[in-house]
Formats: C-alpha cells, sequence, structure tokens
C-alpha cells in the first residue's frame, strides 16, 4: 500500500492540473457513481489525508479516493493515450487542456464537503499535514503511549495513531532507531518516533523516489526495505525478513525488514528454507 508522500504527491497533481479548472466532462466508472455528472463544477482543491484523497468541488461536494495495493491517478491531455487499459479506469475528470485520470482507484464516494470527517475523522494526525503544530505531535505521542505494550510496528502502521505510515517507512524506521519492528512501544522514545516518521515523509513528499538513506541512487535508498540480495546498507550484513501482523486489527500480515546486527529487540523465531519477499 503506498505510504502518506505518495499519495501526498498524487494529490499534489491532481491539484495542479484541476484546481481553479471548470470540469468539461466527467466520466464515473463505478457502479454508486455511474450516473453522476459533475459537468459545469469548478474543482476547488484537493486535500490529502494520511492515504486518503479528497477532491473537492464547487457546490460543497468531495471525492474521496483511495490508492490502496494498485491505484494512481495520472494527468494527460485530453486524446492521449493512457498509460493502463480503460478497463482500469474508475473517473476522469476532464477541463480545457487537461484530463486527470483514476486508475484502479478504490474506495469511491461523492460526499458533501463538510462530511468527511465521516471518512477521515478516526485518523491520527497527518504527518504531512501543512499546519502541523506541536499539538499534532503531542495527540500522535499519547496516541503511542497508549499501548505501551504494542509492537511498535503495528503501532506505526496502524493510522489511528498517526497518518500516512505505510510499511516501507515502519522498517526503516525502526532500523534508524535500532530496535526491531517487534519492540513494545515503552522501549522507544515516543516522541523521537513521531518526529523521524514526520522528517521522513516530509523528505520525500514532492519526489518519487522515496529514500531514507539520503541517496537516491537506485539500490541505496533504503537501509533495510526490500534489500534481501543487498544486505543491510549500514553494515553490509545479512538481512531477516519476518512476518509481523496476523490478526484484524493489524488488517493483513507484512514482510518486515530488520538487520539482526543493528537492531536489537525481539524478533520471531527464524524459519529456515524460506524464500524472503523481494528477494529475485
Amino acid at each position: 500500500m503506498p505510504e502518506g508522500d505518495t499519495v501526498f504527491l498524487a494529490g499534489r497533481k491532481v491539484d495542479k492540473a484541476l484546481a481553479g479548472r471548470v470540469l468539461t466532462r466527467t466520466d464515473f466508472r463505478h457502479p454508486a457513481l455511474a450516473t453522476t455528472d459533475l459537468t459545469g463544477s469548478t474543482v476547488l482543491g484537493v486535500r490529502t489525508v494520511g492515504k486518503h484523497l479528497l477532491t473537492r468541488f464547487s457546490g460543497g461536494l468531495s471525492l474521496h479516493s483511495h490508492l490502496k495495493m494498485d491505484g494512481s491517478w495520472e494527468i494527460y491531455r485530453p486524446g492521449s493515450r493512457w498509460r493502463h487499459p480503460g478497463h482500469h479506469v474508475r473517473v476522469v475528470l476532464e477541463a480545457d487542456g487537461v484530463q486527470v485520470v483514476g486508475f484502479r482507484v478504490h474506495d469511491l464516494e461523492l460526499l458533501p464537503t463538510d462530511e468527511e470527517s465521516r471518512l477521515v475523522g478516526h485518523l491520527g494526525p497527518d504527518l504531512l499535514d501543512p499546519q502541523w503544530t506541536d499539538e499534532h505531535e503531542a495527540r500522535a505521542v499519547a496516541a503511542l503511549e497508549r499501548e505501551p505494550d504494542r509492537e511498535l510496528g503495528l503501532a506505526l502502521l496502524d493510522q489511528r495513531v498517526m497518518a500516512g505510515v505505510g510499511n516501507l517507512y515502519k522498517c526503516e524506521i525502526s532500523f534508524l532507531l535500532r530496535v526491531t519492528p517487534w519492540t513494545p512501544v515503552s522501549d522507544v522514545d515516543a516522541s523521537r518516533v513521531v518526529r523521524l516518521a514526520r522528517k521522513l515523509l516530509l523528505a520525500n513528499a514532492w519526489r518519487h523516489e522515496q529514500s531514507t538513506t539520503g541517496d537516491r541512487a537506485r539500490g541505496r535508498r533504503n537501509w533495510v526495505y526490500e534489500r534481501s540480495r543487498q544486505g543491510c546498507f549500514r553494515c553490509g550484513g545479512r538481512l531477516r525478513v519476518e512476518t509481523q501482523g496476523t490478526g484484524p486489527r493489524d488488517l493483513q500480515a507484512r514482510p518486515t525488514w530488520f538487520c539482526p546486527r543493528c537492531q536489537s529487540g525481539p524478533a520471531p523465531k527464524a524459519q529456515r528454507h524460506r524464500t524472503a519477499p523481494g528477494a529475485r
């Protein structure tokens, strides 16, 4: 699932393409919205909250979408050839000289703008909120500390704690803290966790190549995430990858990379004769 910075960048692209423009054509290829026509509406702007994207229109309406694993928003000139097949299209928003296409976007819903909180109000502070304040940080810290025995990796993925962290940043934040993702929250500095998460997402919010090492060269962008073949970027040692998350609350099990040399703390018992996810 895309990280919050990926959704943020997608939102900024759509906003740049459509904000302030009057829609000349709309095409919703979704059962619940099949008869919807927003032609003549003005796009007021795009708001992102964690992994949720909200496009706002005149008339007090917002279109909610979620990228999940395979969704994307792409910009074209009207009449240009799409990079993906037409049956992947869920929505087309067109204005003079520009066409914005949502491919495989999920959870599409048109709702009153003043009801957006119904879909995103349960989320923790958005790490990329332009109006981020010390109060946002305090809320995220308090949410982390509320369950001191919870595994750090699972707490990081919980969007009710703070919105925007996905599996990549979960692994990388744990590495930079020098602890395994199975370490209890009580064993880390919650304030440092929140600040580090926000720092990493901010560093990558305006670019497509996500880097947590500061190096943007291919194969050198991450410390441990999906580095099964290369090994730890810091020490060069062999990495372990185990599954974290098993119950409905944790949404789904996630492959989790860590370095036994550089990171201390609990971890599942190593299993033999298994192929690590991401290995090729």
